[in-house]
Parts: structure tokens; C-alpha cells; sequence
């Protein structure tokens, strides 16, 4: 017995330095494997691969006729104007990576960055024609495109909750059907979409010109399609993006618009009378709920 004791001793120890043996190798292998991970990989890796790419837009200043000194400050400003939409479209194009549906760049970036561009170079040929032959044709430099690194798909931190109802877009991975607003199922009972009213432009006009009727007739035409068209978007769209949606991707666009089509009513009657003043006051439109 005292002999098999000290080897049931050694044994054992020899155990026991084993055990301590591999629980020291795990630590020292769990130590090296969190010594070597980047803690923010992940993340950074995630807003890469959502670069939301930029916006580019055709050059207008290099399509204009020669520009009479009387409009050169008015052009310039405009053309200054043009270039800060440019930048305030690429800044929120990086603000709301990730943020609504598949059309959410279209519809309330790109959408309201032409609308307002074609308000821009409107405003410059009407200055360069007021003593020059009026350039023809700027709207189709209006429309500007994405170069897209990231498309605006996935980006967001997932999960992030959109504040109308759309928690769960969990990183709006891919947007595939958007699913995930499942926070807006409640909104059932869209009949509170609301309506889109406008100030009435015909009665505030003063004569119109036999010369201009058939213009501003055509205009007037045009504005209350363009309120239509907002509120059948106002009922396809509830529900969509954030709390300023509307706001941003409805009723800023429909005021910009509605400036361009009031300024050629005005330029239409000033041909052959006194140019209308102020109508820009009625481009700005309200939401009743």
C-alpha cells in the first residue's frame, strides 16, 4: 500500500497539471484570438459596403447662348443655386442611407432635386430672354442621376426604426418588399392619408391678354393636374418613410412646380402687359388631415 500510493499520487498530479496545462493553452488562445479582432470591423464594414454613391447632373452653364449683361447677375445666382441643390442632394443622399422603400432616392431626392432645377433654369431663360432670344429646351438638362456605390440598399444600422411606423426595417436589407414595415399594417384606415390643398391662381390673375390666353389656359390646366397627381401620391405613399416624407417628397416637390408653372403664367401675360407680380406666393401648399 505504500508503494501504490505515491504512484496513485503521481497520477493524479500528472492529471492535474494536464487539466491546468490545456485550461492555460485555452486562455492563451482565447487571449490571442480577442487580441487580434478589430472591435468596429463589422460596422465599418457595413457603411462601405452602403456607400450611397453621388449625384451628377448635366451642365447647364456650358449650354447657355451668350448672356446679356443685364440678366449676367441674375443667371449667375441661378447657376450658383443650381450647384448648392446639387450639394444639399448628395449631403441628404448620405443623411438618409438606408431610410423607406426601393424608390426612396427617386422619390424624395432625385424626384425634388429635378422639380426644383427645372424652377432654376426656367428663372434663367426667362432672364436672359427678357432682352435676348430666350433659350429653348434647359428642362432637359433638369433630370440628374445616381452613380451608385451602394444604391442605397441595406444601409442602415439594423433595425434602426423608422419613425412612421416602420421599425423592423431591419438594415433595409436589399428593401426586398420593404417587409419589415410591418408597423405600418396598423395604418389600415389610410382614409387619414388627408388632402393636399392649393391657393387658387386663376382669380388672382389680373386681364390675361387674348395674345396669352392660350398659354395661361394651358398652365391653369397643368396646375390642377399637378395637385391631382399629389394626392393620388399622398394615398400611395402612407405609410412611407419617416415624418417628413410628405413634406419632403410631396409638398416641397408640388410647390416647386407649382412656381415654375406660375412664373411662365406671369411671363406669358408680361409679353404684351403688365407682368403679373407675387404669384410665387401662391406655390406653397398645405396638408388637411
Amino acid at each position: 500500500m505504500s508503494r501504490a500510493l505515491p504512484k496513485y499520487n503521481k497520477r493524479r498530479v500528472t492529471f492535474i497539471g494536464g487539466a491546468a496545462a490545456v485550461a492555460l493553452s485555452g486562455t492563451v488562445i482565447a487571449g490571442f484570438a480577442l487580441a487580434g479582432e478589430t472591435p468596429d470591423s463589422g460596422a465599418r464594414n457595413a457603411r462601405t459596403l452602403a456607400g450611397p454613391g453621388t449625384i451628377s447632373c448635366p451642365d447647364v452653364r456650358s449650354k447657355l447662348p451668350a448672356v446679356p449683361a443685364s440678366a449676367k447677375a441674375e443667371v449667375d445666382r441661378n447657376l450658383t443655386l443650381l450647384n448648392t441643390q446639387i450639394q444639399e442632394a448628395n449631403k441628404r443622399l448620405v443623411d438618409t442611407v438606408g431610410q423607406g422603400g426601393p424608390n426612396f432616392v427617386q422619390n424624395a431626392i432625385l424626384g425634388p432635386l429635378k422639380d426644383k432645377r427645372v424652377a432654376t433654369v426656367n428663372r434663367i431663360a426667362t432672364a436672359i430672354g427678357r432682352t435676348a432670344a430666350k433659350p429653348q429646351g434647359l428642362d432637359s438638362l433638369a433630370t440628374c442621376t445616381l452613380n451608385a456605390a451602394g444604391t442605397n440598399a441595406g444601409g442602415g444600422a439594423a433595425g434602426k426604426p423608422q419613425a412612421g411606423g416602420g421599425a423592423g426595417n431591419a438594415g433595409n436589407a436589399g428593401n426586398a418588399g420593404n417587409a419589415g414595415n410591418a408597423g405600418n399594417a396598423g395604418n389600415a384606415d389610410n382614409a387619414a392619408a388627408g388632402t393636399i390643398t392649393c391657393p387658387d391662381v386663376r382669380s388672382k390673375l389680373p386681364a390675361v391678354p387674348a395674345s396669352a390666353k392660350a398659354e395661361v389656359d394651358r398652365n391653369l390646366t397643368l396646375l390642377d393636374t399637378q395637385l391631382r397627381e399629389a394626392n393620388t401620391r399622398l394615398v400611395n405613399t402612407v405609410g412611407q418613410g419617416g415624418p417628413n416624407f410628405v413634406q419632403n417628397a410631396i409638398l416641397g416637390p408640388l410647390k416647386d412646380k407649382r412656381v415654375a408653372t406660375v412664373n411662365r403664367i406671369a411671363t406669358a401675360i408680361g409679353r404684351t402687359a403688365a407682368k403679373p407680380q407675387g404669384l410665387d406666393s401662391l406655390a406653397a401648399c398645405t396638408l388637411t388631415k
